[in-house]
């Protein structure tokens, strides 16, 4: 594309010029090739009418739907399901089950494309955005946070009156795709906790790696603790949503720890905890030096935070500010 505007060069650099020994760097722009072209405009994706669509939106008109296809294929289901919202053309466009395909594929991967593939033609009647609102899964988008509180009382010399003191803290949860999972129990808050809640981070943050399994809405975790003492920490929960599709949710069932001995660690990978616990009674340990113990406080729901949303989450609030949450 020839461009209409013309490069000026300096006159003590004219001699430089015909040398050929500067060179200018022009920026491409290929969206600027649109300008005075006609796209003929096409119907809508989903749309049964033969007449040509008119779009009297200047994107539609410049912008191929090869493109908008690309962008798309390109988005999350969260960041599609409010592009749907814009207008007409994107909302037909965003329902071609292509999009939803791969996330249901991508979010259920521990059981299998076949087992999805089962699933879907017997319960949702073959419809994969259907499916992804409808079947529980596990979020990888954020962490799912867990605020506690208790009374603590003190000690106060040459008073009265004791002081009271409100402790807080949080377990926080991060899923994976491949099966895995990080847990952390801290008091400090999600903007603090959200930088370290990784794999690269997690020996020297105190951050423990896990697996865990999904059926239906049932979740099993367990993780282990090292030390002298080695302890398993076994986690079931209940995946629900506030709304159909969010999986914002998750009420802990059980939180469980025991011990195990030497043996057992040292033929599975430390990471791969669930499958030495499976099978387990609640009240089963394997070593007499560790019991068993159900842990009955502790055990507020847990809140999902998508990570955009982690600086301006109102868990980051002090304590004095959050005695109204009350996780739904």
């Amino acid at each position: 594309m020839n461009s209409d505007f013309a490069l000026s060069v300096p006159q003590e650099l004219e001699s430089a010029s015909r040398l050929r020994t500067v060179q200018f760097l022009i920026t491409q722009r290929p969206w600027l090739d649109l300008y005075g072209k006609r796209v003929r405009p096409v119907a809508p994706f989903g749309s049964a009418s033969s007449k040509p669509f008119v779009d009297p939106a200047l994107i539609h008109r410049c912008l191929p739907d090869e493109l908008l296809f690309e962008v798309f294929a390109r988005m999350s289901p969260y960041s599609m399901g409010r592009a749907a919202c814009v207008c007409r053309k994107w909302r037909y466009t965003i329902r071609n089950p292509v999009f939803w395909r791969n996330a249901c594929l991508k979010a259920w991967q521990l059981s299998g494309p076949v087992e999805s593939y089962k699933i879907l033609q017997s319960r949702y009647e073959g419809s994969w955005r259907k499916m992804w609102i409808l079947r529980p899964r596990i979020r990888t988008d954020g962490l799912y946070v867990s605020r506690n509180t208790y009374i603590r009382a003190g000690i106060a010399e040459w008073k009265v009156t004791n002081p009271v003191h409100v402790v807080c803290y949080f377990r926080y949860i991060r899923f994976f795709h491949s099966g895995r999972f990080l847990y952390k129990n801290s008091s400090q808050k999600v903007r603090e906790v959200v930088k370290c809640m990784n794999f690269r981070a997690s020996k020297t943050d105190c951050v423990f790696s896990g697996r865990y399994t999904l059926s239906d809405d049932k979740v099993e975790a367990a993780l282990l603790y090292p030390g002298l003492r080695p302890t398993v920490l076994r986690i079931r929960l209940r995946l629900r949503g506030t709304i159909a599709g969010a999986n914002n949710r998750m009420d802990l069932l059980s939180l469980v720890t025991s011990g195990v001995n030497d043996n057992e660690i040292n033929s599975h990978n430390n990471d791969d905890m669930l499958g030495v616990v499976e099978g387990w009674q609640d009240d089963e340990t394997h070593n007499p030096d560790v019991p068993a113990v159900s842990h009955k406080r502790g055990m507020t729901p847990f809140v999902f935070v998508p990570f955009e949303e982690v600086e301006t989450s109102v868990l980051n609030l002090p304590v004095d500010k959050m005695d109204y949450f009350v996780p739904g």
